[in-house]
């Protein structure tokens, strides 16, 4: 299809630059394909799902991975650098996106954090071991293992979406607010942002309804913020993201589909994940590696039945998710119903589930 096709208009006050307050607040569309939408608010989720019903969330936890830093040794010119973190190679090692990344070049000495030490192990400075083609460095720090995560949490933010940080810069608050309550396997660039609405009492609230849950892992990357630079989808190549599915999680999963209970995942990660481990009958096996799958209209759902995710971008690859799995025309339908009503979009935007369109 054209990457035009999932294009639309979306003024710049839409775009949520912090969360609601408390998070749970948010607004809710509910999204049934010929049967119109339904306003409500995230908190009232418990009165909207069934007893049995299974939630299944991503538990993967943001690193705090965006670094800035001086590069040094090169006489005495020193410039400015901003890094972010997105894949551990070993112990001392990451793989990152750097800017200005054309300026570095292999043996480049970079000093993070504040010149005179960003916690009691002293400075955190990193070598650009290599270059790749797609504009990433090596870096390989001085420090390894467990010294090297406290350096990193101790230098680093959280590496906010780009039209969030390109409005303002990030802060403690958003420690706290760009991580879901339940974050537990950290690893990730990037959250699972329909995760972002749940609140320690509305998961409480949820088990006492009888709605249950269940937790997989997908290490958001850095790819979810990429722009779709190609005219089709295909032609558009996803980037690889590490992710798990433990055998007594896929059992839990495909009792409740054997039992006619409902599977709803928690954000398009969950259900790339789901979809990545599910065979052609419907049964879900255990999973542990990369996927990259790119799911698009035309394609056949397999192991949800609906969907809980926020609203995304124009031309995005989430925006033509939520089409293959709702229709193209109702989602349109959808966001401009949402932009009517002031809806508020993206990472820190308000949240929609979505029911699947016949097939």
């Amino acid at each position: 299809m054209r990457v035009d096709a999932f294009d639309f208009d979306l003024p710049e006050d839409r775009i949520a630059l912090r969360p609601a307050s408390p998070r749970d607040r948010a607004k809710l569309l509910i999204v049934r394909p010929d049967e119109g939408f339904e306003d409500r608010r995230f908190h009232q989720l418990p009165e909207i799902l069934q007893p049995g019903d299974l939630l299944v969330f991503n538990d993967t936890r943001v690193l705090p991975a965006a670094l800035k830093g001086v590069r040094l040794g090169r006489g005495d010119s020193e410039a400015v650098v901003s890094v972010l973190l997105f894949e551990r190679l070993d112990e001392s090692r990451w793989k990152a996106f750097a800017k200005p990344g054309k300026r570095l070049k292999a043996s480049d000495r970079i000093a993070f954090g504040a010149r005179e030490g960003v916690c009691l192990l002293g400075s955190l400075d990193a070598t650009v071991e290599s270059k790749g083609e797609e504009g990433d460095i090596v870096l390989a720090f001085d420090f390894a293992g467990a010294a090297l995560d406290e350096a990193i949490a101790a230098a680093g933010s959280m590496p906010l979406p780009p039209y969030i940080n390109s409005r303002r810069a990030s802060d403690e608050q958003d420690r706290t607010d760009y991580q879901t309550v339940y974050a537990k396997t950290e690893g990730a660039v990037a959250a699972p942002t329909a995760g972002l609405h749940f609140t320690p009492a509305l998961l409480e609230e949820l088990e006492d309804r009888g709605v249950r849950r269940a937790f997989v892992t997908l290490h958001v990357g850095p790819g979810t913020f990429l722009p779709v630079k190609v005219e089709d989808t295909k032609d558009h190549r996803m980037h690889a993201e590490w992710s798990e599915i433990n055998s007594k999680t896929a059992e839990q999963i495909n009792v409740a589909r054997r039992e006619g209970r409902r599977v709803i995942a928690v954000g398009t990660t969950s259900l790339r994940l789901l979809e990545s481990a599910t065979d052609e009958t419907g049964r879900l096996h255990p999973f542990s590696g990369s996927t990259r799958v790119f799911i698009t209209p035309g394609y056949r759902f397999r192991a949800v039945d609906a969907l809980i995710t926020n609203f995304h971008l124009p031309r995005s690859t989430l925006f033509m998710l939520v089409c293959a799995f709702s229709g193209l025309t109702t989602m349109k339908k959808a966001y401009a119903h949402a932009i009517a009503r002031d809806y508020r979009f993206y990472s820190y935007g308000d949240a929609s589930l979505l029911f699947p369109a016949a097939p």
